[in-house]
Parts: structure tokens; C-alpha cells; sequence
């Protein structure tokens, strides 16, 4: 048997994780974003609520130039006849591109009728949302595209309209069959996000093509009546991100959470009906092994994450050691290695709990309407006697309260909490695996919604896995039900308040077990101490 701070196992022994969504998570969730259509978003609440800080605009440039990446000769005909150079090309007749030089045949592989200098063949009428019949069709495999075929140092390219383009991208991103089931809204979102996402793409110099590299896009053959009118219906729309066009990433599922980085990660509720929300996956012991190149593995543990959403979250470092060597890797590094669905999965059986490095975090539904501020002024109304008689419609008022008495919670927790480190500061347990690293002191979030959401600071402590030996300020935080209070890592454990349950410390085994079973999320505030 092999022993180390996380799972014991035998040399052959597999390793189970038990994981959330599909795909890197950042940005949209596409998901997600079916499930808030069907509970009535509209595409722009979706787009603001998983693209933070953005805002909506239009293209500029329209034209854009996609790599076909699996072409590597042109030739194209159409029916209704093409162009090419100053040269009308009549119906039925083809044209090869071998370098500057445009041959015109009669059909496909027929008769030379002339040849042109010339790398590019256009339709025979300008313009986006052009008929069928105008469209260039390759004379191998009968693939149709919209828009001009050229040849150049980027192999066999397509230019043509930004809103052509995404026609072809949508049905092969998304479901089309979501707008029979009422997601008609998230394939609108859908349009916006892969048409702000070519747009941001070229204009940085990224070379674009038709694979997962870049956005799936199958030309004109891959269209779909329903998408193609959530294309049109969205028709030039962008999201801007300092006034420039945002690269809009998104991916299948979220698992509950988004990654964060360029966008605030937020609660994807609406990932709730996806297939991969939730999943499982044993890898054996020699392949985790093989894949990191540490020989014989002794343990695989996670040793840092984002602390957002279920368990510890998305998985920000693994610590691998093998009999030749120890390796540290990204959860997304582990994540292709391991071929494993997402970068959020726990190792079952770990003991010792990761380093929380929590992202900026976003507001839960941006543009929803009035913020539900029941639970909130609930547990409040026991700080503000009289509270409960303020109207949720008189949002003025309300928000004029709201402020002092979060100032009153922060003050009394503030309180409570350190007459408790008092009590317990000195007396930390010897089984400390619970600590859960350091917490920064600059601007906690209130809208954390209940995730421990602990942050680093820029001097995490070398043995992170245990004591921090520093002590955090409180953190404003609300567990699973919206109730409000403060959290603060102290060394060796947490100290939790709420008014509703008073201050309480968790360390040792009784934390890991705190916040193995989903902490305030699923927990809530601790009602008594655990010094285990």
C-alpha cells in the first residue's frame, strides 16, 4: 500500500473522480443557456448573465475569412453562374484555383474554356441570405458555402457576411431541435456569441477555421431552418467588452458554475438539464501515471481550486506522485490527460482539503427584473426590528435600508467572531487537514451565493495544504437559501456567523466533513462547533 496526505490505494488500485459539466466552462454555458430559455430568458438576459461586464453592439466589418481546414484543392460551380476576376462564369460551367490562376471548365473536370488571373471566385450578386441557387458548390463532395472561395498561404479560405457565417456555425455549436422545446432564446444567445466571438478572433490576428480550434462551421450545407432564423433575428448583433468586440467563449456545459477569467464566473442554474452536470470516471493508477510520467503512482491529489459551486469547484492544481518523480499540473492540463470531461471534479476518498483561489464573481441574473430581497431582509429584519414592514416594491426605500444594516451584520458578526477565535485560538486540532488556505483582504463579494469563495493572497503559505498560519478578515457571504453572514479563515479552521445561528468554528475532520457534504451551499450556517 502506498500512504499519502490524500488517498491511500494499492499500486494497481483506480482512482474515481466525480465531476461536473463538459468543456472548459468559461463563458456561456450552451446548456445552461437552454435551460434558462425554457424558464423564460430572453437571449439578451442570457447573453448578460454569462458574458459579465459586456455590453450589446453591432459589427462594424461584416466580412469575415474562415480556413477550410479539410479542403485542400478548389473547385467550385453554381447554378445560377459565378464570378471570377472581371470574368462571368456562365451556369455550368466550373472553376479551379491553383495559385493565381482561375481555370474555367465546362462542368466539373470538363473542357478548358479559359483561364484567369485571378485566386478567387465569387457568387454572381453581392450580398448575405443570398438564394441556393447562387450558392458555390465544390465539384468533390457537393459542399456549399456562401459568400467568395479563395486559395492562399491559408490553404482554401471563405469570405463572406459575419451573419452567413454564423447560419453555418449554430446548428453544429448548439441543438437545433431546442427551438421545438421552447430554447428559441438560447439559439438567439447562440448567434450573438458565435458571431462576437469571429469578429474579436480576426480582429486580434487569430487565424480562424471550421474546427473546435476555432468555431465547428460547415458552410451552407450545415444550415438548419430554425437556427438560421435565430441568425437573422439577431442580425449584426455583437457583445462589446470595452467598447471592443468581446471573445465570447462558450462551452457545452458549465456543471452549475463558470470558470471565470475574462467574464465574472456566475451560477449557471440553468445547467441543472444537462446530461453531463454531473458524472463520474475511474482512471486506473498506470495511466495516471503514464500520463503525467511519474512511473508507478503513489497518489493523486487535488491540491488548489476555485471553491465555486459543489465540492471545492473547478480544480486549479493536481499534485502527482509517481515512484519517478512529483509532478504539479492545471485542473485543465489533468483535464486533457486524463481525457476527462471537465476541469471540476473531486479525487473520492481525498482527505486533505485544496487551497481555495476563488476568480470575480458575477451577479446570479443580470437584467432580470427586481432582485428577489426576501431572504436577505428576513435575516436582517432580527438586526433592524421593523424591517419586515418595508414594501419590496418601494425598492428606493428598501435599498436606502439595505446598506446600514449590512454595516450593522458586518459590526455584530464582527463581534461574535472574534470572541470566538478567543475561545478557540490556541486549541487548533491535530488533525488540521481541513484548512482550506488563505483568504485575501481586498474586496470581498456579498454575492457569492454561499460558496465558501476563499481567495489566495500573493503569498500563499508553502505548506498549503495546512495551517495557513494567517488570519483573514470576515468575509460577507450567503449560504444556499440566500441567508446572509460572515465566514473567516482563521489558522487551522473557519469561523462561521450568522444572526440566525450565532458564531460557530469548524476545524479538523468536522470542517472536511463540513465541506465535503457542500458546505453553505448545501449546509447552511454550522448551529454548533466542531473541534475535531
Amino acid at each position: 500500500m502506498f500512504s499519502s496526505d490524500g488517498v491511500t490505494l494499492a499500486a494497481s488500485a483506480p482512482i474515481t473522480l466525480s465531476g461536473h459539466g463538459h468543456g472548459h466552462g468559461r463563458g456561456m454555458g450552451q446548456w445552461g443557456a437552454y435551460g434558462y430559455a425554457k424558464q423564460g430568458w430572453s437571449a439578451d438576459r442570457i447573453l448578460k448573465h454569462f458574458y459579465g461586464n459586456t455590453t450589446a453592439g453591432k459589427v462594424s466589418t461584416p466580412e469575415v475569412t474562415v480556413s477550410l481546414s479539410e479542403k485542400s484543392s478548389a473547385s467550385v460551380h453554381a447554378d445560377a453562374g459565378m464570378r471570377v476576376g472581371n470574368e462571368k462564369v456562365a451556369p455550368g460551367q466550373a472553376v479551379s484555383l491553383s495559385g493565381n490562376t482561375a481555370t474555367i471548365t465546362s462542368g466539373c473536370g470538363g473542357a478548358v474554356v479559359k483561364t484567369v488571373q485571378a485566386n478567387q471566385v465569387d457568387p454572381i450578386a453581392d450580398g448575405p441570405n443570398r438564394p441556393a441557387n447562387e450558392l458555390l458548390t465544390f465539384c468533390s463532395g457537393g459542399d456549399k458555402y456562401r459568400g467568395s472561395i479563395t486559395t492562399g498561404s491559408g490553404g482554401v479560405l471563405n469570405k463572406l457576411h459575419v451573419d452567413d457565417y454564423v447560419k453555418g456555425v449554430i446548428p453544429k455549436e448548439s441543438v437545433p431541435s431546442w427551438a421545438d422545446s421552447g430554447g428559441f432564446e438560447a439559439l438567439k444567445a447562440q448567434a450573438v456569441a458565435a458571431r462576437s466571438y469571429v469578429v474579436s478572433g480576426l480582429a486580434s490576428g487569430r487565424k480562424m477555421d471550421n474546427t473546435q480550434q476555432s468555431q465547428m462551421y460547415h458552410g451552407a450545407s450545415g444550415e438548419d431552418p430554425r437556427t438560421s432564423r435565430a441568425a437573422d433575428a439577431t442580425a449584426g448583433q455583437i457583445r462589446l467588452l470595452n467598447g471592443k468586440p468581446a471573445l465570447t467563449e462558450f462551452s457545452a456545459s458549465t456543471g452549475g458554475y463558470t470558470a471565470g477569467g475574462l467574464f465574472p464566473a456566475v451560477r449557471d442554474a440553468g445547467d441543472s438539464i444537462a446530461p453531463a452536470h454531473s458524472w463520474s470516471a475511474t482512471v486506473s493508477a498506470a495511466s495516471i501515471g503514464s500520463a503525467f510520467g511519474v512511473g508507478e503512482l503513489k497518489s493523486f491529489d487535488v491540491i488548489e481550486a476555485n471553491g465555486l459551486g459543489e465540492g471545492s469547484g473547478r480544480v486549479l492544481k493536481v499534485r502527482v506522485v509517481g515512484s519517478g518523480g512529483t509532478v504539479e499540473a492545471t485542473g485543465d492540463e489533468a483535464r486533457t490527460k486524463l481525457q476527462l470531461k471537465s476541469d471540476w471534479f473531486a479525487v473520492n476518498g481525498q482527505k486533505s482539503m485544496p487551497k481555495i483561489t476563488r476568480p470575480q464573481v458575477g451577479a446570479d441574473a443580470p437584467g432580470g427584473g427586481l432582485l428577489d430581497l426576501s431572504p436577505l431582509t428576513s435575516a436582517l429584519s432580527e438586526i433592524v426590528p421593523g424591517l419586515s414592514a418595508v414594501g419590496i416594491p418601494d425598492i428606493a426605500g428598501l435599498t436606502g435600508q439595505i446598506g446600514p444594516m449590512i454595516e450593522k451584520l458586518l459590526a455584530e458578526g464582527t463581534r461574535a467572531l472574534a470572541a470566538k477565535r478567543v475561545v478557540v485560538e490556541g486549541k487548533p486540532s491535530a488533525n488540521s487537514q481541513g484548512s482550506l488556505g488563505t483568504v485575501s483582504d481586498d474586496k470581498p463579494s456579498a454575492n457569492s451565493q454561499g460558496s465558501l469563495g476563499t481567495v489566495s493572497d500573493d503569498k500563499p503559505s508553502a505548506n498549503s495544504q495546512g495551517s495557513t498560519g494567517t488570519v483573514a478578515k470576515p468575509e460577507l457571504l450567503t449560504d444556499g437559501k440566500g441567508m446572509p453572514g460572515l465566514v473567516q479563515v482563521i489558522e487551522n479552521g473557519i469561523l462561521y456567523f450568522s444572526p440566525a445561528t450565532g458564531a460557530h468554528a469548524l476545524m479538523g475532520q468536522a470542517l472536511t466533513d463540513f465541506l465535503a457534504a457542500g458546505g453553505l451551499q448545501k449546509r447552511g450556517f454550522p448551529t454548533a462547533d466542531g473541534l475535531n
